[in-house]
């Protein structure tokens, strides 16, 4: 008995010699598997099942919780990974409101958390999606194009939807483009017709949709079936298959703004982002055994090409589960430098952390049931 309790006792010196080396990083993934964003989630949880098993010679340990599309779950997640899990950085969420509600607490606890969702930067948090100014360029420099003069809006009525409202209202301004109604409506709602009888009545030369998933084709069929035949936009929000599956016909000849990671074979070779673009086709057919991709799943294998830059940097500096290591892990993003990802070029800074170009965004038309790029 005496001698295996000086085993013991060795082999916890041994440990604390050594201080964390053995210790593992730990990554939070917080994501709506269920509910309203589900359809947003489940593909990035499909690929978050190909992470990488080790970076930087240190085992990762995935954690993934669902918050079920609410921001109160959300943030219950990220309190248990903070203070019970002590992970080192946290990934998510894949909704405005979620990502939102897990801002705080991230930072409070000195965490960096990078979203996959647009949301509200801060010192600890990171976003993947594109920024709205950058994606409302594109589409201004389309709307501009097509001659437009009058536009509607219908839109969450959350901090997506009044994100890209103040990205909109400058650039309509001098494009000379007047917003004729805004229209909002809950992420929960089941219809819009209320809100698509007006926007028919003030009959704008096209009508900007701001939604997601498998909510943004709703406005669309609202408008479609009330008789408007004016053009019709949508945001990066909705570049994903269950735009056509859900949309069907009422869908055809929308022009949708979308980063490039879905058009991985349609990319000029020139294109920055058309080999992460292509690795990234490559391995979401591996996890899901489909080519059907949406840029959602696309921050996901983001998330996954930034912590493998930025992991083994930060470990020259701390050990994982360490307050050092979250703090290097910080300062590393700020200061890594030009990261091509799937879905652009990526240059974080500490007065930047959304870090995209006005070349982001991606213009395409829904034709005969699936996206075609525009030259």
């Amino acid at each position: 008995m005496k001698k295996t309790i000086q085993r013991t006792l060795v082999a916890l010196a041994a440990v604390a010699i050594s201080g964390t080396a053995l210790a593992d990083i730990t990554i939070g993934v917080n994501l709506s598997l269920t509910g309203p964003g589900a359809a947003l989630g489940l593909p990035m949880q499909a690929m978050m099942k190909v992470f990488p098993q080790s970076i930087g010679g240190e085992k990762v340990n995935v954690i993934v919780l669902d918050d079920a599309s609410d921001p109160g779950k959300a943030a219950q997640n990220a309190r248990r990974f903070v203070n019970q899990d002590k992970v080192d950085v946290i990934f998510g969420a894949n909704l405005t409101p979620t990502t939102v509600a897990i801002g705080p607490i991230a930072t409070e606890a000195k965490t960096v958390q990078i979203s996959g969702a647009p949301g509200k930067d801060g010192p600890w948090v990171f976003i993947l999606p594109q920024g709205f100014n950058v994606m409302a360029h594109a589409m201004m420099q389309h709307m501009k194009a097509k001659g437009i003069k009058t536009l509607g809006f219908i839109g969450y009525a959350d901090a997506y939807g009044e994100g890209w409202l103040k990205a909109m209202d400058p650039m309509l301004k001098e494009a000379n483009i007047k917003m004729v109604d805004v229209e909002r409506f809950a992420r929960t709602d089941t219809s819009v017709t209320p809100q698509a009888l007006k926007l028919v009545s003030a009959n704008p030369d096209a009508i900007l949709v701001v939604a997601s998933g498998s909510i943004a084709p709703m406005p669309e069929i609202a408008l479609r079936d009330r008789g408007y035949k004016g053009l019709m936009y949508q945001t990066h929000g909705a570049a994903s298959p269950d735009l056509m599956r859900i949309g069907g016909k009422a869908v055809e000849g929308t022009f949708v703004v979308s980063g490039p990671a879905i058009f991985a074979d349609k990319l000029a070779d020139s294109h920055p982002s058309k080999q992460a673009s292509m690795d990234f086709a490559k391995r979401f057919k591996e996890a899901t055994g489909t080519d059907k991709l949406t840029p959602f799943a696309a921050h996901a294998y983001d998330f996954m090409v930034v912590m493998e830059k930025a992991i083994p940097m930060a470990l020259k500096k701390a050990k994982p589960g360490t307050e050092a290591f979250r703090q290097a892990l910080l300062d590393t993003l700020n200061t890594m430098g030009r990261t091509v990802i799937s879905h652009g070029v990526m240059n974080w800074s500490p007065s930047d952390h959304w870090g995209y170009t006005n070349e982001t965004g991606v213009m395409v038309m829904v034709k005969n049931g699936a996206f075609e790029v525009l030259k």
